[in-house]
């Protein structure tokens, strides 16, 4: 059999663990992670969030991976084929279609905050942000959203560099550009930490992400947890099955997982160190959401000792982030055109990205011209939001139970190849613990 998109593979263990936290760590991770930990308890969130991440995570991560390297084609007919082998119906394939669907749709929209990055990218590079005040950065903010028109410039350069590293194929584009990015990215976020021991701020981030107060814990902070766990490390969403036909049979599955789920945990933790350091010492909004990145950094970065610099530098590392994020999430999408079609890899990568750029043009037109367009009272953005809330823990919990109770027990233990205790802990977590927490993180999304 051949793996998807061809019959390449990965080169090296360090090369997929670098694409693979590449997809899993999004612009996501830089903000929000270092926020829910201060929100729901400091460091006792952190502990609770470990088991998740290693009791959850890892396992559903395992089940993908097996899936994907057990079927060695794109996700529809990857899931269809090692249902078939295991006595199933083909049916299975549309869990497998589920993950790419979703993945075009999440990318559609992270295109356009891609665009976003790139365009405060360039604005750092020419200014640094110098003389830029609260009221006028919101403002700034505020013009690049109505400027459809430098949206759609900058949505379409982010497309293109995504566009270019997909077409030139696993071992010429995602294999060259993952290991010069991540490293780099690893190296920004390593250095700006530093950083900012000196520049203030510090000691206070310490505090509000290890310092524990049990007087947050309750049952939102486990279903912040549970949520943080399972949409951070990049299940469900074809990426990683499609990854995972690319994996070698000598590599170890579990050890693979494990490092992907530790390094993506540590970016997060990096992040923070990062992010909010310049937030506490200039006291600027620390609940901003996205908004910190666009609205209330910038005003730090203008008062800041090396400001112009660090503002660079943080912009360079966002938009690897970024890139790599979307890397993963359109060659699923890549590889089922290119296998469904009977195109060659370079023609479906363009089919994809262009298809993903017209969209875009819809997200981008629904901050303007289209705002007040709605549909069951939701405009573009909002409803394709939807799939990520609802098709992304759907298809988690599929996957999860697939691998766990329908997948012959002979085969997945031969993906494995492991100790019997530790795939017999995989099967006892994925099957009981895995299984009830995604369907909870389901529901929840539905209401």
């Amino acid at each position: 059999m051949v793996a998807a998109g061809g019959s390449a593979h990965w080169s090296s263990r360090f090369t997929f663990v670098m694409a693979s936290v590449g997809f899993a760590v999004g612009l996501g991770n830089i903000w929000r992670f270092p926020y829910v930990t201060g929100e729901n308890g400091g460091s006792t969130f952190v502990l609770i969030y470990l088991f998740c991440a290693f009791c959850i995570g890892v396992p559903c991560l395992v089940s993908e991976l097996l899936i994907g390297r057990r079927g060695q084609h794109s996700p529809p007919e990857s899931m269809a084929r090692v249902a078939e082998e295991s006595g199933h119906s083909r049916h299975w394939r549309f869990v497998g279609g589920m993950g790419v669907f979703t993945a075009f749709a999440i990318s559609v929209t992270y295109a356009v905050v891609v665009g976003w990055v790139l365009s405060y990218l360039a604005r750092a590079v020419m200014t640094g942000f110098a003389g830029v005040d609260a009221a006028s950065s919101s403002q700034s903010f505020d013009s690049l959203l109505a400027d459809s028109g430098s949206m759609l410039f900058w949505t379409l350069v982010g497309n293109i560099l995504v566009g270019v590293i997909i077409f030139s194929g696993v071992k010429g584009g995602i294999e060259r550009a993952v290991n010069i990015m991540m490293p780099l990215m690893f190296a920004l976020l390593i250095g700006l930490s530093i950083y900012n021991i000196f520049a203030g701020g510090f000691m206070a981030t310490l505090e509000w992400l290890f310092k524990p107060d049990f007087s947050k814990v309750g049952p939102d902070t486990l279903l912040a947890a549970i949520g943080q766990a399972f949409f951070s490390i990049g299940v469900a969403m074809g990426g990683m099955m499609t990854y995972g036909s690319y994996l070698p049979n000598d590599f170890s599955i579990t050890r693979a997982a494990t490092t992907v789920v530790f390094a993506d945990t540590l970016v997060a933790l990096l992040a923070g160190f990062v992010v909010f350091p310049a937030v506490f010492h200039f006291g600027l909004d620390i609940a901003s959401g996205a908004g910190l990145i666009f609205q209330t950094l910038p005003v730090a970065f203008a008062q800041m000792p090396g400001g112009h610099v660090f503002a660079v530098l943080f912009f360079v590392m966002l938009s690897v982030a970024g890139i790599t994020s979307m890397v993963g999430l359109l060659e699923s999408a890549t590889a089922w055109c290119s296998e469904r079609f009977n195109l060659h890899r370079h023609m479906s990568s363009v089919v994809v990205v262009v298809s993903v750029t017209l969209c875009s043009v819809a997200s981008v037109l629904s901050y303007g011209a289209w705002s007040d367009y709605r549909l069951a009272g939701k405009n573009f953005n909002e409803i394709a939001a939807i799939p990520e809330q609802i098709l992304l823990p759907l298809g988690g919990l599929l996957i999860a139970a697939f691998a766990g109770w329908f997948m012959l027990r002979s085969h997945s233990e031969d993906e494995l190849r492991t100790n019997d205790a530790t795939y017999t802990l995989w099967r006892v977590l994925v099957r009981y613990l895995a299984v009830p927490a995604i369907g909870v993180i389901l529901v929840s999304g539905l209401f």
